[in-house]
């Protein structure tokens, strides 16, 4: 059954919270990074992008060893403090949409590979090794895999119970999202936590996929030197409060075909009604928006065309890579075909209209968002979901806590 385990977590000092934390390092623009490196000290930014005081860009090993230096000085000048024994923590994020709350804590990476964490994607190989080679280099993981675990009421009388006490964080960042995290420290807390945890027949992995696998590869080098190397850190979420979105495709060409070719080829499969200007979004499954010279287009599949005989048939990002993407569009390598794009975001089919419209794509089509239900049915099958099949929030914010090895 599923292992969690307390650890001795570095964190900003409490004062220093709002302006240490960073959102992921990709997740910022050229602009903003610019910004945030230039005026802010302290943001854990100066750790990730270790190059910009010398205003150099660095690759691999250089840059995991300065990556080290930064964060050890930030640990000396006390930016960064740690945890004087292992505990747990509950981090509470909320905007005005949405509020999260979990825990911190770490996972075992014998779970992982025995399958009581499940997974839903595939991972890159070479990813895996140069997250795996960072890691070791580094000592730490300030990036949290977000696991998800079915509704539980004891463990939702706990979490209540400990956000009754004051927050050792409670701040708002320039994004407007709130933050508050607890600490949990009693060790009948713990015991009781670990205790619920170890009932549950499995968790699911909800993203960070590579980070899971590249820690897997990281015990399998270094897990006899330290018990810490055989664990990850991980956001622990119930499943009632896991959002996943859509990831829409924008596709360069019709692959050789006209317009209205094109739209005979899909309507052997798909019922078809032309909205013009209305910008149609799909509200169920097996429903699809398209966007192609000027006008929405929804499309409903045809069921006797198309037989649903696993998890993975009845996924709207599988049905459209199987009955248009691949046959039609002649798109067969999701992850590599530089004629093929992903994006995501409520206001996405406004984007996907407006580059189409410039010319950058021909063709966009919008989906309904994926079921935890459905992720999860397709990891209890051992299946893979197409690349970019979801995109799920929440997001962890870099530098809340951090997950360091010891030697």
């Amino acid at each position: 059954m599923p292992i969690i385990k307390p650890f001795k977590g570095v964190r900003a000092a409490p004062h220093m919270a709002s302006h240490v934390i960073s959102r992921t390092y990709q997740d910022y623009s050229d602009a903003e990074l610019e910004a945030l490196l230039k005026y802010n000290p302290f943001s854990f930014l100066h750790i990730l992008n270790p190059g910009y005081k010398f205003s150099h860009t660095l690759q691999g090993e250089d840059r995991f060893n300065l990556v080290r230096n930064r964060y050890l000085e930030f640990r000396e000048e006390e930016y960064l403090i740690q945890d004087d024994q292992p505990v747990f923590y509950i981090y509470e994020r909320s905007d005005a949409v949405n509020s999260y709350t979990g825990i911190i804590a770490g996972t075992s990476t014998d779970d992982y590979n025995d399958g009581l964490i499940k997974k839903h994607e595939d991972t890159l190989e070479k990813r895996e090794q140069l997250f795996k080679d960072y890691l070791k280099t580094v000592g730490f993981n300030a990036e949290p895999v977000l696991l998800t675990y079915p509704n539980d009421d004891i463990v939702s009388t706990i979490i209540a119970t400990q956000k009754e006490k004051i927050p050792v964080y409670n701040f708002v960042t320039t994004d407007r999202s709130k933050h508050k995290l607890w600490i949990i420290e009693e060790p009948g807390d713990i015991e009781q936590l670990q205790a619920q945890f170890s009932k549950m027949p499995h968790v699911y992995i909800a993203d960070g996929h590579h980070r899971s696998a590249s820690s897997s590869l990281l015990a399998s080098e270094m897990g006899t030197q330290h018990d810490s190397y055989n664990y990850f850190m991980s956001y622990l979420i119930a499943e009632s409060q896991l959002r996943i979105y859509e990831f829409n495709r924008l596709v360069k060409d019709l692959n050789g075909l006209t317009k209205e070719d094109f739209l005979m080829r899909l309507d052997m499969k798909f019922r078809i009604q032309n909205r013009g200007l209305e910008m149609y979004r799909p509200s169920k499954k097996h429903h699809f928006s398209m966007y192609l010279d000027g006008e929405f287009y929804s499309l409903y599949l045809r069921k006797d065309t198309y037989s649903i005989d696993t998890s993975l048939d009845d996924l709207d990002t599988q049905m459209l890579y199987d009955l248009v993407l691949k046959p039609i569009l002649g798109i067969e390598d999701l992850r590599n075909d530089s004629r093929i794009a992903y994006s995501y975001g409520k206001t996405d089919l406004v984007r996907i209209k407006d580059r189409i419209d410039k010319g950058e794509f021909t063709v966009g089509f919008g989906l309904f968002p994926v079921t935890v239900e459905q992720m999860k049915s397709i990891a209890d099958e051992s299946m893979i979901m197409p690349p970019k099949s979801t995109y799920i929030r929440p997001k962890l914010p870099s530098g809340l806590t951090i997950y360091e090895f010891e030697s």
